[in-house]
C-alpha cells in the first residue's frame, strides 16, 4: 500500500519543512509515502469561498486514481488515539487497497465534490491548526502508527 498526503499550497516555514522531511524519510522504512503539494489557486481575492473550494476540489480530484481511498482531514471527522489510528492503518493495509490518500483542504475546507468522493474523515483535534502544521502532524502520526504496529519504542518516547 502507498500512503499519499495531498495538501493545498506549499510549506514556506523552513523549520516545519525540515521536520516534515525528517518524518517522510523515517516513513520510507515502513511504507511507500508521498507528500503531494497542490499549488495555491491564483487570484483568490476575486473568488468567493465556494468558488475557491470548488477550484481546489477539482485539483484534489485530478490527483486521485479510480482505486484510491480518499480520507479527508476534517474538523468534523472521527478522532483517534494514536493506537487506534495504527489499528485503522493496519485494517486499510489488510484490506488490500493500493493507495490510501489523506487530503488537507484549503483555508475554507473541501468542496462538495470532494466530500462526495471521500470514503472517510479524520479529525486530528477539536482545535484548529495551520494547514502547514497539519502536514507535520499527519506525517508524524503515520510514522508513530507504524512504530506502534512494529512494537518499537518511539511511541512511548
Amino acid at each position: 500500500m502507498t500512503i499519499k498526503l495531498l495538501a493545498i499550497g506549499k510549506t514556506d516555514n523552513i523549520p516545519l519543512q525540515v521536520l516534515i522531511s525528517e518524518y517522510e524519510s523515517r516513513l520510507k522504512h515502513y511504507i511507500r509515502f508521498e507528500l503531494v503539494t497542490i499549488s495555491d489557486i491564483k487570484n483568490v481575492k476575486n473568488l468567493s469561498e465556494v468558488q475557491q473550494k470548488d477550484k481546489e476540489g477539482e485539483l484534489i480530484l485530478k490527483k486521485l486514481a479510480l482505486t484510491d481511498i480518499l480520507v479527508l482531514l476534517d474538523e468534523n471527522g472521527k478522532q483517534f488515539s494514536s493506537i487506534d489510528f495504527s489499528k485503522y492503518l493496519q485494517k486499510k493495509m489488510n484490506s488490500g487497497i493500493k493507495q490510501l490518500v489523506f487530503a488537507i483542504g484549503g483555508p475554507y475546507g473541501f468542496s462538495d465534490a470532494v466530500y462526495e468522493k471521500a470514503q472517510g474523515k479524520i479529525s486530528l483535534s477539536k482545535m484548529t491548526f495551520s494547514h502547514q502544521m497539519v502536514r507535520l502532524f499527519v506525517v508524524e502520526q503515520v510514522y508513530r502508527a507504524f512504530t506502534i504496529l512494529r512494537n518499537e519504542p518511539y511511541h512511548h518516547g
